[in-house]
């Protein structure tokens, strides 16, 4: 007998075939093959929103493939991934090749092993039309939201632009974050640290208030001098002493949203680039004196859920490389925060097989996957390790009227942190290194230290601090985060600057208008119930068509009153000033957008059509002729670095100019790696950057 099993990807498809042997065909539908057509809105609001589904095109070969190995096949299984995409790929599969969605053929693999594949095939099912209707009802909302919106604002503010259901709400989070940043007022405050020494050790204690333990705020200059001269000569003497224990826990394993924040913060990740690692990882790499094996398990999950086996090959690793005090006397248990039952069925992303470590699959694997296994890995296994068991001391130290206080820890068992720390967004408190210290003992005072300090206004977000805003307020799935990201800062209305997202003013004009003309759509507390609706599509609980009406509804009485309030009105996208001065007639250029990306144009057009390409000033100087060093990309979008003069003047480096000038020449310096050195002929200077 012949059997057909269709999954997405060859990479996949190749390493499930070895591991079913002979009797199998294994075909890769490359992802979807059918979909709403791109060219109208293929949803018919009038009848029950049924959707227009055609065949993608450019996939005409790979279905005539498909139908021709499915006739000869006796059995065909469809086995792509285990989530809703999956599900909805499998549903149209079915539909192509005239197979029966009732019948039990939809198998799914957690994990692509020998173990994983031969269990997913011993497990048939038919598709989950819930599972299904619920891909479907997100993919008709988001499809309604676009092309309803998007003609509105081509109309409305400029040809080009895009809303939807998710990404607008993103934005929304960005601008929002922009604004509180601008409406911030900086306020002065004052620490005073006083540099402190017993037994020959030196330790830090901060000022903390009065004597009696009431807190103390120091808002200025002349408050902090008159404590200073206050404190003229008195003696420093521990106070109290307040001793105790304390017990740091490993974070869980991995979900999708998690392994994208820490691969930004750990690695510099773009969310895409860590799912496009984590899919290699999945689908399976040929491992020296293994072959071709999936080295994670399924790596779109919302589930902390881990497998017994996979629990007790982490605690065989841990005891024969540690010792088993380093194992997790019981077994953790994680509650996954919103996880629908049909994403539990996952697990969390760990290592398909633990006992393959990072230095071993590093023969085999380099780059990116490398890097992701290796962190992949190590959380996974520290969240079945002990807990680290701290000693904690702290110290009220009384000088005159005041009180400093000075805390510190040393850890008694390091447990899981011998192998992996999260990593954290925030500047965690700093705590000393404290002596053995006594109640009543009198310290030395070194040095009393008054700092000028501002609060600081909120950080704009970075990709995994939005990642874990957008996780937080319910808005969008795993799945959605990465093209989120990658949509909004490609439409122009998000950019990159120094891994912070900051709003364009595109960006920023757009929102307003949503925020004015759709609040629902932009409403972050909306969203969220849109997608716990989608979820309840997904457990049987809700009807999809329902679902898509009421939302339906709703926006298109916005819509048609949105026509209304700006009939013959249009916004203005106001341009962007910048220092660089028109040689023509003296005005102060502007950034403008055209086909081919930003530019500079003179604002005084028709009258002057001055334009220039929009180049990056470093601050640095050209060490041939002295010209300005400009931040450039070349035609692949690498960045490098070339003189204002050129092609006058030929100087270019990938290597990037930094604020420091060469102690020999003055010329500036350029960063390589971890040295700095100077460009200018005959000079040869070099040192290490400051850390």
């Amino acid at each position: 007998m012949s059997k057909l099993v269709i999954v997405e990807s060859p990479a996949k498809a190749k390493t499930i075939r070895k591991y079913l042997g002979d009797g199998y065909e294994v075909a890769a539908s490359m992802g979807h093959i059918r979909d709403l057509p791109a060219s109208q809105l293929g949803v018919d609001v009038e009848h029950d929103y049924a959707p227009q589904y055609i065949n993608i095109k450019g996939k005409e070969k790979i279905i005539k493939e498909l139908k021709s190995l499915a006739k000869k096949s006796d059995t065909v299984y469809l086995a792509t991934d285990p989530d809703r995409e999956g599900e909805a790929i499998s549903w149209h599969l079915a539909h192509i090749l005239g197979l029966n969605v009732e019948d039990e053929n939809r198998v799914t693999f957690g994990e692509i092993t020998k173990k994983g594949v031969t269990e997913g095939m011993a497990h048939p099912r038919s598709i989950d039309l819930d599972l299904f209707n619920a891909q479907q009802a997100r993919r008709l909302l988001d499809r309604l939201v676009g092309y309803k919106l998007s003609p509105f604002l081509w109309r409305k503010v400029r040809r080009g632009l895009s809303a939807g259901r998710v990404q607008s709400v993103a934005v929304r989070l960005i601008v929002d974050r922009e604004q509180e940043i601008e409406a911030f007022k900086p306020e002065e405050y004052w620490n005073l640290d006083a540099q402190l020494s017993a037994s020959g050790k030196k330790f830090t204690a901060r000022l903390y208030g009065t004597a009696d333990g009431k807190k103390l705020e120091v808002k200025s200059e002349k408050e902090a001098s008159a404590i200073v001269a206050a404190l003229e000569g008195c003696p420093y003497v521990v106070d109290k002493l307040k001793l105790g224990n304390r017990k740091k826990v490993p974070a869980p394993p991995f979900i999708t949203s998690t392994l994208q924040q820490e691969a930004s913060r750990r690695l510099g990740f773009t969310a895409t680039r860590t799912m496009r690692a984590a899919q290699t990882l999945y689908e399976g790499v040929d491992l020296a004196g293994r072959g071709t094996l999936g080295l994670i398990t399924y790596m779109r999950t919302d589930s902390l859920r881990v497998s017994d086996e996979a629990v007790a090959g982490a605690h065989s690793y841990i005891s024969s490389t540690w010792g088993p005090d380093y194992v997790c006397s019981y077994k953790r248990t994680y509650k996954s925060r919103s996880a629908t039952a049909a994403q539990d069925a996952h697990e969390a992303i760990r290592p398909s097989d633990p006992s393959i470590t990072p230095d071993e699959a590093e023969k085999s694997i380099s780059g990116d996957i490398a890097k992701l296994y290796r962190l992949i890995w190590s959380r996974f296994i520290a969240s079945q390790m002990s807990d680290c068991l701290q000693d904690t001391v702290s110290a009220q130290i009384k000088a005159g009227d005041y009180q400093f206080r000075a805390s510190g820890y040393v850890v008694t068992f390091e447990g899981f942190t011998a192998l992996y720390e999260e990593a954290t967004d925030e500047k965690e408190k700093k705590e000393t290194s404290l002596p053995p210290l006594t109640e009543g003992q009198e310290l030395k005072l070194r040095e009393l230290t008054p700092e000028q300090k501002f609060t600081q206004p909120p950080a704009r977000y970075t990709e995994a601090t939005l990642i874990r805003a957008l996780e937080e307020n319910g808005i969008g799935r795993p799945s959605t985060y990465a093209p989120i990201i990658t949509t909004i800062i490609d439409r122009g209305y998000v950019e990159r600057e120094q891994k912070k997202l900051k709003p364009t003013l595109l960006g920023s004009t757009i929102n307003d208008l949503m925020l004015k003309e759709f609040p629902n759509i932009v409403d972050v507390t909306f969203s969220a119930e849109m997608e716990k609706n989608l979820d309840k599509v997904e457990s049987g609980s809700a009807d999809w068509k329902k679902t898509i009406d009421d939302f339906y509804q709703k926006f298109d009485a916005e819509l048609q009153q949105a026509e209304k309030d700006m009939e013959g009105k249009k916004v203005k996208v106001p341009d962007e000033e910048t220092d660089e001065i028109c040689e023509k007639c003296g005005r102060r250029m502007v950034i403008k957008t055209g086909r081919y990306g930003k530019f500079l144009a003179c604002p005084g057009f028709p009258e002057c059509t001055n334009t220039k390409r929009l180049v990056k000033d470093t601050g640095g100087k050209c060490p041939k002729c002295g010209g300005r060093m400009l931040l450039r990309k070349s035609a692949k979008g690498r960045v490098y670095y070339g003189c204002e003069n050129y092609p006058n003047c030929d100087f270019m480096t990938w290597d990037e100019p930094v604020s420091q000038t060469c102690e020999k020449c003055g010329a500036t310096l350029f960063k390589k790696g971890s040295r700095l050195y100077c460009a200018k002929e005959g000079c040869g200077y070099e040192t290490q950057v400051n850390k």
